[in-house]
């Protein structure tokens, strides 16, 4: 028996519209929409701490804080660590996987997006997916875009606004469109 879809997305697998699986992304979607318009709706940070670890299938640690709303299309393959802050309006497309290390900040209206489509207008309609891993006590600016497969290194900076499209260095600011290292911390 072949792996499911989830696995076969977690292994970075690019899936047909037409995949005999595809349906069970939208299910799923539709089984976290229904929780998160639960979490987006109070104001109680244990509530919405327990709320955001039904989603990604873990718990919360009691260090971490998350202002909603927070929108994730999937969840399951989003970990967080401890003492992690994420500000209100972020969006997480996390199919590709979404890896959040302990002392993270995560400005508002942040997207961390680990999906995305093959530019082939043929193949277009496919997903195609890669991880995100933001490493420790990294802060990424307001209103900033990671898109798939990028690693955001240990102590780095997104500047607000940058959409980073390749992997950030330990201990560098980066920033523009696409994002380029500005300096060195």
């Amino acid at each position: 028996m072949g792996k499911d879809i989830f696995e076969r997305l977690r292994n970075g697998e690019t899936i047909s519209q037409n995949a005999p699986e595809a349906y069970k992304m939208v299910l799923a979607s539709h089984a976290t929409k229904k929780i998160l318009v639960q979490m987006n709706s109070t104001a109680d940070p244990n509530e919405v701490r327990n709320l955001l670890g039904q989603i990604t299938g873990s718990e919360i640690d009691e260090s971490t804080t998350v202002f909603t709303p927070l929108y994730i299309n999937y969840g399951k393959h989003t970990k967080i660590g401890r003492n992690v802050f994420i500000n209100f309006d972020c969006t997480f497309l996390d199919l590709g996987g979404i890896t959040i290390e302990d002392g993270v900040l995560i400005a508002p209206k942040v997207s961390l997006l680990s999906e995305g489509h093959p530019l082939a207008p043929e193949e277009r309609h496919s997903l195609k997916v890669g991880p995100i891993h933001i490493k420790k006590n990294a802060w990424i600016g307001a209103n900033a875009t990671i898109l798939q497969g990028v690693t955001i290194g240990e102590n780095a900076v997104v500047a607000a606004g940058a959409v980073v499209s390749k992997d950030v260095p330990d201990n560098t600011v980066v920033g523009g469109i696409p994002a380029k290292i500005i300096k060195t911390i």
